[in-house]
């Protein structure tokens, strides 16, 4: 590839980019593989390293979490296989972080050597750094559509309250034709999509006790924690 030719990243609504590659978990074909469930698809620059070891052992310890709301992770870096297995046993073996311990990465790593999934993905972000990825991350639908992307600089350890957070709430506007406003967690309201005109929004409210409408743009409804956690967790 050369040096000035430019790539066209991967957006949100984009059918995910496919490849065939070798990982700790034996070879996948993406994002065939993983049809009908979710997947988070992210990068980290570098195995042995701290920030991306302090990561795994976070992904690795919510992966049942992740896995009950149908979603399944996959992680890439452009280290090699050998090295891919070698970091994770050390981590397995050695690293206790936040009383984790004992901490087995079982979800698939794959090896991008040549860093051709990374840059079909937009990884490689010259201006942070030209052989490392940065920490992407992806958002796919049971559909293979991306739905949501974060990119993080290689300083910056990734928040993952917050990518839990992401999932869910894509899945409940999903499930309930709905949005989320900012900061949205399980149990608050939830927004209505606009009804278009004052008049159609007056409309809509009659006999709708359940909605509140700051204006006809803005109106919002109650959606009980226990009925988005029945809809989208798998127990």
């Amino acid at each position: 590839m050369e040096e000035n030719q430019v790539v066209s990243m991967p957006r949100i609504g984009d059918k995910a980019p496919e490849f065939k590659a070798v990982t700790t978990q034996g070879d996948i074909n993406f994002p065939a593989d993983f049809k009908g469930s979710w997947v988070i698809l992210f990068s980290h620059p570098a195995d042995f390293t701290p920030v991306c070891t302090s990561e795994f052992m976070t992904f690795a310890n919510m992966e049942n979490q992740f896995a009950e709301a149908n979603c399944k992770l996959v992680g890439l870096s452009v280290d090699g296989l050998y090295s891919h297995i070698a970091w994770l046993r050390t981590i397995k073996e050695k690293i206790e972080y936040k009383g984790m311990k004992n901490v087995e990465v079982k979800f698939p790593l794959i090896e991008d050597i040549t860093m051709t999934v990374a840059k079909r993905y937009g990884m490689i972000q010259p201006g942070e750094s030209s052989t490392k990825a940065v920490r992407a991350v992806f958002f796919i639908d049971p559909n293979g559509v991306i739905r949501t992307i974060i990119y993080y600089p290689l300083s910056l350890g990734r928040n993952f309250d917050e990518l839990y957070r992401v999932l869910i709430a894509l899945q409940t506007a999903d499930a309930f034709s709905v949005a989320t406003p900012a900061d949205w967690r399980p149990g608050d309201d939830v927004i209505v999509p606009p009804a278009g005109s004052c008049g159609t929004a007056k409309d809509r409210m009659e006999g709708k006790e359940d909605m509140k409408c700051y204006d006809w743009f803005f109106c919002t409804k109650e959606l009980k924690k226990e009925t988005v956690l029945k809809t989208v967790l798998k127990k």
